[in-house]
């Protein structure tokens, strides 16, 4: 496995770094957002790691410029920024998973996991609800390309035709338990995914369960 890491904190990006490494996992570090880009649309890596708050090119430019040249290489935003707006900013801008500052490198190294982890043979399968229609091996909601991760928590909701999910559940099943409890990170993918469904105008809507969970409603 062989992933690129920018960022320019040269302590914090040494640790992680070497961390990483001791894990079995090649990495190349870049220190700043000019050479961020340059090795990120090389596109030989198998995850890039994206600080937002860079020099010369800031770790959204560097993801903007990436999906623009198709580049498909998932991507994992970091950021002392915590605030939801800032984590649906980088989803917006096609980043695949969101950590915040400061972290554990054991849960960098189960975010990157997560994200490479795939199925021996991808099923052509659409699954329907209301007037939701996922494509699994596009990971597409209606002709609209998700994220990887947006992607698994439309399949898990369509699944469940209308009951209710619960939000322990879906970090198990999504992040694999890696999401450490932060309150509302699935809330941001779940923010997006609306936007997504009212920007495509589907009636179908995600509902809340306060402290339970979500599930979707037809419209």
């Amino acid at each position: 496995m062989r992933v690129l890491y920018v960022e320019d904190e040269q302590f914090l990006a040494d640790a992680v770094k070497h961390n990483l490494e001791k894990q079995g996992i090649d990495v190349d570090h870049a220190a700043d957002g000019e050479e961020g880009l340059n090795k990120a649309v090389s596109n030989i890596y198998d995850c890039v790691v994206l600080d937002i708050m860079l020099p010369k090119l800031s770790g959204i430019d560097i993801l903007k410029r990436m999906r623009e040249k198709k580049i498909s290489t998932p991507v994992i935003m970091l950021s002392a920024l915590s605030e939801v707006e800032d984590k649906v900013r980088g989803l917006d801008s096609g980043a695949d998973d969101y950590l915040a500052k400061p972290f554990k490198t054991v849960e960098l190294v189960a975010r990157i996991n997560a994200l490479l982890r795939r199925p021996s043979a991808v099923k052509d399968e659409i699954y329907t609800f209301g007037d939701l229609e996922y494509n699994a091996a596009q990971k597409t909601l209606n002709g609209e390309a998700l994220t990887a991760k947006e992607a698994d928590i439309i399949c898990e909701l369509i699944k469940a035709d209308g009951r209710l999910v619960q939000k322990e559940y879906l970090l198990s099943k999504v992040w694999g338990g890696e999401a450490y409890g932060e309150d509302n990170y699935i809330e941001v993918y779940m923010s997006r995914l609306r936007k997504t469904m009212r920007t495509i105008g589907l009636k179908t809507q995600i509902k809340t369960s306060r402290g339970l969970g979500y599930k979707l409603v037809k419209g």
